[in-house]
């Protein structure tokens, strides 16, 4: 995302308060633009191709195809768009579900005032974002789950310490200067890692790098 260019934010929600409540949070974001909302899992799918948007914020409860389904077929259609889920649902099934199919961050719908801008923007610059609570929802499930055996032995040490500073929330830009390599190297590292590991988000590399202790629980 260049500075030139503003964020293109596309609003599904069923809610018409809700998505009034989220239009005038970020129409006071200089750098974000709205470029529509929707009320429904359909609806959004059309949006998503009459003008693409550079994030879309989900519900994941809507009339008609949920948001799971809209997801999924949003990240099939175009894995670089970023999605991020805002909802009301705190529980592991929901969040577990949304990080599978690719969500990038997942907020709470009662802190969406405080983190919805953070949240569009760690998601553009290729960060995962999550509520605090959600965090914590995270932690319970890296603790309970079993790591693939042995998948961290088929890691190169480059891709190690690209894994570690993703996990942490580095940007691509960060890293190349880091490891003083091109951003291309990074997106390249990055996609290895997805592919030998078997995991296709980035909330998933940081949940797994936690498992294997390249990092401290946030």
């Amino acid at each position: 995302m260049t500075d030139s260019r503003k964020i293109r934010v596309l609003l599904a929600d069923d809610h018409t308060l809700v998505r009034a409540g989220l239009r005038k949070i970020l129409e006071a974001q200089p750098g974000i633009e709205v470029a529509g909302e929707v009320a429904d899992g359909e609806a959004a799918l059309r949006a998503l191709q009459a003008t693409p948007p550079d994030v879309l914020v989900l519900d994941l409860t809507m009339p008609g195809m949920d948001g799971f389904e809209v997801l999924r077929r949003a990240k099939s259609a175009r894995p670089e768009l970023k999605v991020l889920v805002l909802t009301m649902h705190a529980d592991a099934e929901h969040v577990a579900r949304a990080i599978q199919d690719g969500a990038e961050g997942y907020l709470l719908k009662d802190s969406a005032a405080h983190d919805l801008v953070a949240g569009i923007q760690s998601v553009v610059e290729g960060r995962a974002y999550y509520s605090p609570p959600v965090q914590a929802i995270l932690s319970h499930l890296v603790r309970t789950q079993a790591a693939p055996r042995g998948a961290i032995d088929r890691l190169t040490g480059r891709e190690l310490e690209v894994l570690r500073m993703v996990a942490e929330g580095s940007s691509t830009k960060e890293i190349a200067a880091r490891l003083y390599i091109s951003g291309r190297t990074v997106e390249t590292h990055r996609a290895n890692l997805m592919r030998k590991l078997g995991l296709h988000s980035v909330a998933r590399l940081t949940q797994f790098a936690i498992q294997e202790g390249l990092l401290r629980e946030r």
